[in-house]
């Protein structure tokens, strides 16, 4: 959503940007790069429907910064898409890598379509098309621009462009990595459906473990008991609260675009999925009470709300009405920078999108990795460690006369698999970059905010590697 009542998403992200400057010792020169998007591809092609006729397509490939390459961003299909939401997404796409650790510049892609209104066959001749007009004018490649699925995308459209780019460039050997978030039988890599609402639980986990967080909004360490509220049931929010709910958190409330329904004593997440799917609603859930109005679930009396819907969902005229003493930013953009002003005030802790929201680009980059390797994580070390393990047992066993319990042999012995190897960098990744932002937010005092201790991250991060680069004579 990039212009409501003249609201920009790429001047909100602008503005944020210019806050966390002034905190910053950078040349402003150095700064503007850093801002501008470097390369923007905006471009209309026509392809032939079902019943005959010849649509225009538009579409858009932005790559905000090649400070490191390839450039990495998802591709989404919206009716919405337009050139500003593409910038904002690529923007923030080089903040969140950055903040993450992980060596890419940030890119991002847009068809403007609706998904829903289209065949399957006519989605493919879209897709396939574009990643074609992508070749042409090299926007896309393993080591220049590697694409990945965002909103109204997924597994089934990276595998077409996948093939359509091993189509247009035979014999290349690192092909499969010119695109992420393929099924994993075309070079996906296991973890990677459930990365984003993972890495969601894992970045609001750390701030949760940490106390003088906590004493801050006056809620006890930990996630177990707390009261949690999730906007948006689809990947990301469905695996987010999952991950909550196994964590011990009750989910009293979740919201999607035709209601909301909450429950004080939590809902089941898997139940309320299912009663979606064969009803087509979350609403009318058993034991739960409908909302009046879907965005009313934003305001409910909680601990934790975690947006994963649509961008701009909570602004000023809402952000005094939300009692959640954490918001963790599961979408792109949820909030207003008018909501982090009220938010500032209310001492409400803001988790900003642009790391929380950073668990599929980081197993993206597994993917990538895995795809330039050409070999399956824990492929070489799987059996040597359960070998090892297993002797280890024995001679505990036999030195103290003791049997370990067959479920904790089990446990123990355990050789880790790919989604746990997956799972595991995933963790660290995000309590590193946690850590990493509350740092920098205690050594600066007059920082106001989580996001603009964030952007002071990425900053620092980019302008290091643009200097060290010696770009600027």
């Amino acid at each position: 959503m990039s212009a409501t009542n003249g609201y920009s998403f790429f001047g909100a992200v602008e503005k944020s940007f210019d806050k966390a400057a002034n905190f910053t010792k950078w040349d402003p020169g150095i700064l503007e790069q850093i801002k501008a998007c470097n390369s923007i591809y905006s471009m209309r092609f026509p392809v032939r429907m079902d019943d005959g006729r010849i649509e225009v397509i538009e579409a858009y490939r932005v790559q905000h910064s090649h400070h490191k390459t390839p450039c990495k961003g998802g591709i989404r299909f919206a009716a919405e898409v337009n050139q500003d939401e593409v910038m904002a997404l690529a923007s923030l796409m080089t903040y969140k890598c950055a903040i993450v650790n992980v060596p890419f510049g940030g890119g991002k892609g847009g068809i403007k379509i609706n998904p829903k209104k289209y065949s399957v066959y006519e989605l493919e001749k879209i897709t396939r098309r574009y990643t074609a007009e992508l070749v042409k004018k090299n926007f896309i490649g393993p080591g220049t621009d590697v694409p990945a699925p965002d909103y109204g995308t997924g597994e089934r459209e990276m595998a077409w462009i996948v093939d359509t780019y091993m189509g247009l460039r035979p014999g290349e050997i690192d092909a499969l990595g010119c695109v992420t978030g393929k099924p994993v039988t075309q070079g996906g890599v296991r973890g990677r459906r459930e990365a984003t609402g993972l890495g969601i639980f894992y970045g609001v986990r750390e701030v949760c473990n940490m106390p003088e967080i906590m004493d801050r909004v006056g809620l006890p360490i930990g996630i177990a008991g707390k009261k949690v509220i999730v906007q948006g049931l689809g990947n990301v929010g469905y695996h987010a609260a999952k991950f909550f709910q196994q964590a011990g958190a009750k989910i009293i409330a979740l919201a999607e675009y035709e209601g909301a329904i909450r429950n004080d004593d939590g809902l089941d997440v898997d139940a309320v999925f299912e009663h979606r799917k064969t009803s087509g609603s979350i609403l009318n859930f058993a034991g739960a009470q409908n909302f009046a109005k879907n965005l009313d679930a934003l305001e409910y009396d909680c601990d934790i709300l975690i947006p994963a819907a649509l961008e701009n969902v909570i602004n000023g005229e809402n952000a005094p009405r939300v009692k959640a003493k954490i918001i963790g930013e599961g979408a792109n953009g949820p909030l207003t920078p008018e909501a982090d002003e009220v938010f500032v005030k209310k001492g409400t802790i803001v988790i900003p999108d642009m790391y929380l929201n950073a668990g599929g680009v980081t197993v993206s980059y597994f993917e990538w990795l895995k795809n330039l390797s050409h070999v399956r994580y824990g492929r070489m070390e799987k059996r040597f460690t359960e070998n090892m393990n297993a002797h280890i047992i024995s001679q505990i066993e036999e030195l103290t006369g003791k049997q370990v319990s067959e479920r904790e042999h089990q446990f123990i012995v355990h050789g880790p698999e790919e989604v746990d190897l997956v799972h595991s960098g995933l963790e660290e990744t995000m309590i590193t970059a946690t850590r990493e932002i509350i740092d920098e937010w205690k050594r600066n005092p007059q920082i106001p905010d989580m996001r603009t201790a964030a952007y002071v991250v990425a900053i620092n991060k980019v302008g290091t590697s643009y200097a060290e680069l010696g770009i600027f004579p």
